[in-house]
């Protein structure tokens, strides 16, 4: 659901309600100054909830209705609404909708960072984790493909399909929530670890040196990653000339990112998560810089194969980041409690949450801003001045981004050497309280 929304809304927006680009930019920048506060609030009130549930469960269970009220609402605004009044119905949506995925995915995230103390079994997890995302992933995108063709077909009724898919969607996600609600289990070590209010969370996240430094890099390095979701759909149409084929490029994007994820796993074994990362970010950076030379290509298949390519060498690389970076973020949490002892999960995920929602809005609102500038029409071919503006957001900004990233991420010293150190000490602390408790 996440994942659709991402790639499609603009598109959805600008094409088919005829939406102005700048207008839906703003709508998204709106949207993450709520966030500052949404998010916050959906962590401290994960990491204090103390229902019979669990302090994560309950609120992965809880987030199910106004998910699903919230993509409806995205993807099925009223046929009689135009102008004015559809841009409002859009900005409420779209922020009702981001909302109610913070109340899942913060908890969602920290109970995964809670399953494993192991330094290299969380790595595992989390890469367990990304081919599932990429598993549905790819069923968001067979459902991007219906409404593409039905863009371009002359009977076709994109606002209809859409109402239809959203509810299959919402569907879907209910079971799937509620499985693992039944399933998952929380460790009772680690309830009610958190003394202070929200600010005082914030605070010592922010006081934590590690924690500083991977959200910043975190954030740069996911505003380069948002180019794939903001803008394929104007590339694949507008640059490349193959509309119906954007799903085949995302594709040739998401599957090397979960069927490679076994091997970042015994590389970062080997060589550490720190430098295997960098190196993912550098290759990924690489990767999209590429993309460039798309406008000046003469034909189709030459651009097919390129971005196919590049897409598949780029996905491999970012994999690498959706395996390693919620591990490495675990292991900073366990920094937190070494230093506080505290457990913050949720304010901890809370806060990259909206490092990520951040980066794609700030994503998003540049593509808006930037399509405008540049003299983009929508459904009508492009100058080459706007292809060339699309390009530079798809593959120069990613570029500059992951090599920013990779070169901060290079002072980043919580390595195994030092976890072990920090480890062996919190195991010392729960034992002595296990016995204190006897």
């Amino acid at each position: 659901m996440y994942l659709i929304l991402s790639l499609y809304v603009m598109k959805f927006s600008t094409d088919v309600l005829l939406i102005a680009p700048a207008v839906m930019g703003a709508i998204f920048s709106l949207s993450r100054i709520w966030d500052a506060i949404s998010d916050p609030l959906a962590g401290y009130l994960s990491d204090r909830t103390t229902f019979r549930l669990g302090r994560r469960r309950t609120w992965i269970l809880a987030s199910c209705l106004p998910i699903s009220l919230g993509f409806y609402a995205v993807f099925a605004p009223p046929f009689s609404m135009e102008g004015t009044s559809l841009t409002i119905w859009m900005t409420i949506a779209i922020i009702g909708f981001y909302s109610a995925m913070t109340l899942f995915f913060v908890p969602h995230m920290a109970l995964g960072a809670e399953l494993s103390t192991d330094y290299h079994e969380r790595s595992r997890l989390f890469g367990v984790r990304h081919i599932f995302y990429i598993l549905g992933s790819i069923l968001s995108l067979g459902a991007m493909y219906l409404l593409i063709n039905e863009e371009f077909s002359p009977d076709g009724n994109v606002r209809l399909l859409a109402r239809d898919l959203a509810f299959v969607a919402i569907a879907i996600m209910v079971v799937l929530v509620i499985y693992a609600v039944v399933v998952l289990r929380e460790r009772p070590e680690f309830q009610n670890r958190q003394q202070g209010g929200p600010l005082q969370a914030f605070r010592d996240i922010w006081g934590n040196p590690h924690a500083r430094l991977l959200i910043t890099v975190t954030f740069i390095e996911n505003v380069g990653s948002a180019a794939i979701a903001a803008l394929t759909l104007y590339i694949s149409q507008y640059v490349v000339g193959a509309p119906a084929m954007a799903p085949l490029i995302i594709l040739a994007y998401m599957i090397p990112s979960s069927l490679f994820v076994p091997m970042w796993i015994p590389l970062s074994k080997r060589y550490g998560k720190i430098k295997v990362w960098m190196a993912g970010m550098v290759m990924t950076g690489v990767s999209f810089g590429g993309m460039f030379v798309l406008p000046f290509l003469d034909t189709l298949d030459e651009r097919l194969m390129v971005i196919i390519v590049l897409a598949f060498f780029a996905g491999l690389a970012n994999g690498c980041g959706g395996t390693l970076g919620p591990s490495v973020q675990g292991d900073v949490i366990d920094f937190d409690e070494y230093q506080t002892g505290e457990r913050k999960e949720g304010s901890y995920f809370a806060a990259w949450n909206f490092v990520y929602k951040s980066a794609l809005g700030v994503m998003l609102l540049l593509t808006g801003f930037v399509l405008d500038f540049a003299g983009f029409v929508p459904n009508q071919e492009q100058t080459m001045q706007v292809k060339l503006a699309m390009v530079s957001l798809y593959g120069l900004f990613p570029l500059v981004c992951y090599t920013i990233g990779a070169i901060l991420f290079s002072r980043f010293k919580l390595d195994e050497e030092a976890y072990e150190v920090i480890r062996t000490e919190l195991d010392a602390r729960r034992a002595k309280e296990a016995a204190s408790a006897q």
